[in-house]
């Protein structure tokens, strides 16, 4: 990654704005936290996404929390953008640049077939088609050194067909070019020439780990989505200029870090889980506010829910993900927080499928026409419109009274779409409804937790997302966990937790070695330039961060295996040149996830990993008032009807949040509202609000 360019050119200056303002776009609601530092002040505003333009949407939050873009600083954003577009296979006509006899590398992918018996299995589809994959003559070593010259004839011949093609993106993939990037680069300067209007993308650029099929693939979704973010991208930086915004435009990455909207223009695919990466790192500034070491952040938003892990106070990263399900995915090598995905959410659309099943999802209304109860043309029941029939949404209080909820048309159609076909009623219905999303969702805990041998049992879970604290309770039954908080302000929390974020950049270099054979000044060397990189990035920022801080992690494995895990190094291994430590460290890390390790087998390192931080400075958290365990009478707002599956209708309480005061103590049943959620607590949990605003809930306390 090239260091970044401010983007305050041509802007007033911003020397007297003390705004931040972050925005994440989520599937169906648009999300808004701003910190002015002036005064400690927190703001949020909360919209309807708007798909046919989403920059208006990121306007109607800004109005509507009744901020301005003149008194701010800093604009960071995150989007679904890239993801949407490689999920929903809306991205450019893109060609593909590989090097000679390596054209179908992109297609054979790997041996992934988890049901060896499924006759109609189906391989994953390349984003770009064989005929638009194009042999390039060249050949490097696996060392570096040239086997077979670049013939430039041929690329500028390619270059002129492209063109004549109208191709948009074109994505350059030559073997070994993670060693050394030269013909890559000078083929990228040839294309550029003749495709002056083109996305063009190298993947040395985006990654400098092996592995043919997954740079080939990481190039071939940057370059698919590269025309619709720069669009978008443009046009939004456009907004904010005409807006008077006078400071710098950040994009959040998938590692919750951010980078200049320059960088992000270029390495599109970076931003690929932009918004749930915020929302981990907002669960990571919570932990650190009440002293939990570990937690599972869990994301319910309108389409989907997701769940990354705080472990020991750090998120867990990967360096890859698989877009799309397991058996079909494209892969995507980029440095990202581990986060598990499910097609679960508010709008998420329930239908009866064949042989009389219940079907939740991933269909979703979204925000147009979105869940019935919305009265904006949606005839489909949803996650949300059963959550109004139970009770647990009010039709009047909804986003705090500012949108009215139509509950006679949500009960209609729960009847006549789920309940008839079924034989059952409404109610019984969106009962079934949130069952059978409960255990949907919990597979996103199970996927960063249980599968990668941590017992989720064991965590607390921080919940949040505009519909995160509705099903809190059920999830955590659902998991065997006892433990909920629902944080300040959980409608908002990923945009809250881009507040959080710091300038990051991440870097990698694959070296092949056994570890008892690598001389540590070599090591060290390798660490000391990706390093150089990093500063180098953060010092070009237009933002001064607080501090610099450093993160080394190795790829090790085995000797004889083909995978291998990531360890983190602490400071103290180099400090005293500890061979033996690095060992055991990924020792402990093989054990934890495969659930066996061989303290005496030889290991080797596959690739050194640099993370460089310039931490940014921390809104901080204002503790609320005290109270003492009653909450005060004006907290109770009213007493309403509602289902729980044991006890089926009951009187609840309903209390308003912002009137709860630190130290009081509700017993379930009771509804916590606030303006952009609602949070369900069962008939036998117990909350406490703790000295942070948070709701501390024990699950099942009789139990």
């Amino acid at each position: 990654m090239s260091p970044p360019v401010s983007s305050r050119a041509g802007r007033p200056s911003a020397d007297a704005a003390t705004l931040r303002i972050a925005v994440d776009i989520g599937g169906t609601f648009t999300d808004l936290a701003a910190f002015n530092e002036a005064g400690d002040r927190l703001s949020f505003g909360k919209a309807l996404s708007t798909y046919d333009d989403l920059v208006r949407g990121i306007q109607d939050t800004v109005e509507g929390a009744g901020v301005d873009f003149k008194d701010a600083f800093l604009f960071l954003h995150g989007s679904t953008v890239v993801i949407n577009t490689l999920l929903e296979r809306t991205g450019a006509q893109t060609a593909l640049l590989i090097t000679e006899g390596f054209r179908d590398i992109y297609e054979i992918g790997r041996i992934n077939r988890p049901d060896a018996y499924n006759l109609y299995f189906d391989k994953h589809v390349p984003l770009v088609s064989r005929s638009l994959r194009y042999e390039v003559p060249e050949r490097l070593l696996a060392t570096g050194g040239t086997y077979k010259e670049l013939d430039e004839d041929v690329v500028r011949d390619l270059a002129a067909t492209l063109n004549d093609r109208g191709i948009d993106a074109v994505a350059i993939l030559l073997l070994h070019s993670y060693r050394n990037p030269a013909h890559e680069k000078r083929v990228k300067d040839i294309v550029q020439e003749y495709l002056p209007h083109a996305f063009v993308t190298a993947s040395h650029e985006l990654t400098q780990e092996y592995r043919e099929f997954e740079r080939a693939s990481t190039v071939a979704a940057n370059a698919y989505v590269g025309p619709r973010v720069q669009t978008y991208l443009d046009a939004l930086d456009g907004h904010l200029e005409r807006k008077g915004f006078p400071g710098d435009f950040f994009a959040v990455q998938s590692t919750g870090g951010l980078f200049p909207v320059e960088d992000a223009r270029r390495d599109c695919v970076r931003m690929l889980e932009s918004g749930p990466a915020a929302g981990v790192i907002g669960t990571q500034a919570i932990c650190a506010q009440i002293g939990l070491s570990n937690a599972i952040a869990f994301d319910m938003g309108g389409t989907t829910a997701k769940a990354g892990v705080i472990l020991d106070g750090q998120p867990l990263t990967t360096g890859s993900a698989l877009i799309g399900s397991y058996e079909r995915a494209l892969p995507i090598q980029i440095p990202m927080i581990d986060i598990f995905e499910v097609g679960t959410g508010g709008g998420s659309i329930a239908q009866v499928a064949k042989g009389s099943g219940l079907r939740v999802g991933p269909r979703s209304a979204g925000s147009f026409p979105g869940p019935v109860a919305y009265g904006r043309g949606g005839t489909e029941p949803t996650v949300t419109d059963a959550n109004l029939v139970l009770g647990r949404l009010d039709p009047d209080h909804f986003l705090g009274g500012q949108m009215k909820l139509d509950q006679p048309a949500a009960e209609a159609a729960m009847q006549a779409r789920i309940g008839d076909p079924l034989g059952l009623d409404a109610v019984e219905a969106a009962d079934g409804i949130l069952r059978i999303a409960a255990t949907a969702m919990s597979y996103a805990v199970k996927g960063v937790t249980t599968e990668r041998g941590l017992d989720a049992g064991s965590f607390a879970m921080v919940v949040y997302g505009g519909a995160g604290p509705l099903h809190a309770s059920a999830i955590a039954r659902e998991i065997g966990i006892r433990k909920v908080i629902i944080p300040f302000s959980p409608g908002h929390f990923s945009a809250y937790g881009m507040l959080f974020g710091d300038l990051r950049y991440d870097y990698v270099r694959s070296c092949f070695q056994r570890l008892q054979d690598m001389p540590f000044d070599h090591l060290e060397n390798l660490y000391r330039e990706l390093e150089e990189q990093g500063r180098v990035a953060v010092a070009a920022s237009a933002v001064r961060p607080e501090a610099i801080v450093i993160q080394r992690y190795a790829d090790m494995r085995y000797v004889g295996q083909e995978h291998a895990v990531t360890v983190e190094l602490a400071p103290s291994i180099f400090q005293s040149n500890d061979r033996a430590a690095i060992k055991k460290a990924f020792d402990v890390v093989h054990q934890q996830r495969y659930g066996t390790s061989a303290p005496n087998e030889p290991a080797e390192l596959v690739s050194v990993r640099a993370t460089v931080v310039g931490a940014m400075r921390k809104p901080p958290r204002q503790t609320v008032e005290e109270g003492g365990a009653a909450p005060a009478g004006d907290a109770l707002v009213r007493t309403k009807q509602v289902y729980f599956r044991d006890t089926h209708f009951v009187s609840t309480p309903v209390y308003d949040r912002n009137r709860l005061r630190a130290g009081n103590r509700i017993s379930g049943p009771a509804l916590i509202e606030e303006h952009a959620s609602t949070t369900v607590l069962w008939p036998d949990d117990d909350l406490v609000v703790d000295a942070f605003g948070n709701l501390d809930i024990t699950i099942g306390a009789a139990a």
